[in-house]
């Protein structure tokens, strides 16, 4: 008895065995070998292997020009306006391209006028802030004056009985409004400052030379009738600089 199902744990355990074999023998037949990691680390040793040649170094190393001093120009206009077109004058100095070595007399007195019309324009928009507040000052301490004093005008005020309550509160409206102005043309001329200044810095390092052509061609224009083609003879002119 001892005997038989000692067999019978013998014969169960080889078929388990056997069954576990054949699953693993049909595992590695079905399942394709991972080639992928093979094949990327021998292209990793080519890479590694393959010599740069000057156009690879040249490519990884080119920096746009253009864009690095647009970056600069736009980041000084905004610490302090007109510094970015000093920064565009400097450029002007160093020169680029076919303008290398050249005065630039004329763009660089350009240049210095942008600068001029900076501060001018600032200046001009502070004296007219300063002296918009003084005249809504003095029309909102007579409104307040006649509010107390029963519409009365004060005897120490520049405006006396000339002036109707009325007239002087859109007096004063008229002047708050003229602040308001002037803060949003505070910053109009700040926004033009940097596009100025990044447009400059752009525009420096583009090949502009005197080769100026153009051609003349004859060509049709379709003017898209819906009973047919119907065309427009015309003159095609090409410009190339």
């Amino acid at each position: 008895m001892q005997k038989t199902k000692l067999l019978i744990l013998v014969a169960a355990f080889t078929f388990f065995l056997v069954n576990l074999a054949s699953a693993q023998v049909k595992d590695t037949v079905l399942k394709p070998a991972d080639t992928s990691k093979i094949k990327l680390s021998k292209s990793l040793d080519t890479a590694a292997k393959k010599p740069m040649t000057r156009k690879d170094s040249m490519k990884a190393k080119y920096v746009n020009p253009g864009k690095v001093a647009g970056r600069k120009a736009v980041f000084r206009s905004m610490i302090i306006p007109g510094w970015g077109q000093l920064y565009n004058m400097q450029l002007l100095n160093d020169g680029y391209g076919t303008r290398a070595g050249k005065s630039q007399f004329f763009q660089k007195l350009y240049t210095g006028g942008k600068i001029a019309a900076i501060y001018g324009g600032v200046t001009v928009l502070t004296m007219s802030y300063i002296e918009s507040s003084k005249q809504y000052n003095l029309a909102l301490t007579e409104l307040q004056y006649r509010d107390s004093h029963s519409d009365q005008p004060d005897p120490n005020g520049p405006f006396g009985s000339r002036y109707s309550t009325s007239g002087i509160t859109q007096r004063k409206d008229t002047y708050r409004r003229n602040k308001q102005i002037v803060l949003f043309s505070y910053g109009l001329v700040y926004f033009a400052n940097i596009v100025d200044a990044y447009v400059a810095a752009r525009l420096h390092f583009f090949n502009i030379d005197d080769n100026l052509s153009f051609k003349v061609m004859p060509s049709m224009i379709n003017t898209n009738s819906m009973y047919g083609f119907n065309a427009t003879p015309a003159l095609k002119v090409s410009l190339t600089f």
